[in-house]
């Protein structure tokens, strides 16, 4: 007993001794690094909370949509200025105006937070990432994750007028695709954006509503038609989004129906904690489907749906009306949950690239120039590479060729 005491008075009194260094070493993480230099070169300045971007306003500054070099939101850092490419001389000052950068305001001390730094306060701002103008990249492994890679997807899919009616007849015509399931397939369309709508039929889909659609068609066939590619192309990785209007329970017994789902469909089991798997690790599985959903989390999950928010971010879907310029800026279509999200792990990116209404002409020219968008004005608004490519009318204007593009490389931020 008396060894005992003798004991803990000895750990009481090192424990006493060292507690402030105890005390300091657990508050370790929550210390920023110290002040130093911000890197030196030309960046995007975007908020981390928002997503959106520092912009040169008049003579002062505001936050605005990310949208590449077309609305002065390209800043070069030098010795903690910021000096506007637009506005050769002309740097942000700590009131937030933009003077002369030989004014002694326009310095600014910078802290760093891993890869995040701290410079100024801005519309509810405060912490921002720096991301180089130009795309820092690396070319891509032979065996690259999902997040790494990129797949032509077919916006509205069904809507393609081959497979049968998505809309009543005076509808019909505007064709978001003009090729069936299958022959995307075959194509080399990897992703599908479908929606889907209750009916007394189960699970249909249409355009906003079902009624006159002529020759309607089910869910379960085009999955149907995915999974039975996917048996016979063991190499191959097919995504489905779906914009979903059905109940929990038509959803699962839409999904019942098709023969072998179980077999191909992927259920993102610790990618939080591990990170996506790579293309080889998918078809070692024979895991190589996957389902989101759009809808809010209502049970549905236990069907092996992904509920999409929770795994990806996507950009506001229209870049317009079908005629007529295009606005390609690139923010998210979630206000609360900005592009350059993470959340632990490496959110997919959904790049929407189409208008209101399909137009071949505009299609065409649209698609032309999606791979400039992706690099040049969506993948630095996001801080990664996009990895779906969502267009109208994918067989023209080189879209194909545009994902081979990105599929060449990695992006780092």
């Amino acid at each position: 007993m008396k060894l005992f005491h003798v004991s803990l008075g000895w750990v009481t009194l090192v424990t006493m001794r060292y507690l402030p260094a105890i005390a300091a070493l657990l508050l370790l993480p929550l210390v920023p690094a110290t002040a130093q230099a911000a890197p030196a070169g030309t960046f995007y300045v975007t908020g981390v909370r928002t997503g959106l971007n520092v912009a040169q306003s008049g003579s002062g500054v505001a936050l605005h949509r990310p949208k590449g070099n077309e609305d002065r939101q390209q800043w070069r850092l030098s010795d903690g200025r910021f000096e506007n490419t637009d506005s050769p001389g002309q740097c942000i000052t700590r009131q937030l105006t933009m003077g002369s950068c030989s004014q002694g305001d326009t310095v600014h001390a910078p802290v760093q937070f891993g890869d995040q730094w701290e410079f100024f306060g801005l519309g509810g701002e405060s912490r921002w990432y720096l991301t180089p103008v130009q795309n820092q990249t690396s070319p891509a492994p032979a065996d690259p994750r999902l997040d790494q890679m990129t797949f032509l997807t077919a916006h509205n899919a069904y809507a393609n007028g081959v497979d049968g009616g998505f809309a009543p007849p005076f509808v019909n015509l505007a064709k978001n695709q003009t090729r069936g399931i299958v022959q995307q397939l075959n194509d080399g369309v990897r992703g599908f954006m479908l929606d889907i709508h209750q009916t007394a039929d189960g699970a249909i889909l249409c355009h906003n509503s079902c009624t006159l659609v002529s020759k309607p068609v089910a869910l379960n066939v085009d999955v149907q038609r995915m999974v039975d590619f996917l048996k016979a192309n063991r190499s191959e990785i097919v995504t489905v989004f779906l914009e979903d209007y059905v109940d929990a329970n038509t959803l699962r017994a839409e999904l019942r129906k098709v023969q072998g789902l179980n077999d191909v469909l992927y259920r993102a089991e610790g990618v939080q904690q591990n990170g996506w798997p790579t293309r080889s690790q998918m078809q070692g599985s024979g895991k190589r489907l996957i389902i989101f959903t759009d809808h809010g989390k209502d049970g549905r999950e236990d069907s092996g749906v992904l509920y999409q928010k929770d795994w990806t971010v996507e950009n506001y879907w229209s870049m317009g009306s079908g005629l007529g310029a295009s606005d390609w800026s690139c923010y998210s279509r979630w206000d609360e949950k900005p592009l350059t999200a993470t959340g632990g792990f490496q959110p997919l990116f959904v790049m929407n690239h189409f208008r209101d209404v399909p137009f071949t002409s505009t299609a065409t020219a649209d698609n032309g120039k999606l791979a400039n968008r992706a690099q040049q004005f969506c993948q630095p608004a996001a801080r990664k590479k996009p990895n779906f490519l969502a267009v109208d009318l994918y067989h023209l204007g080189g879209a194909a060729q545009a994902v081979s593009q990105l599929n060449a490389y990695v992006y780092r931020p």
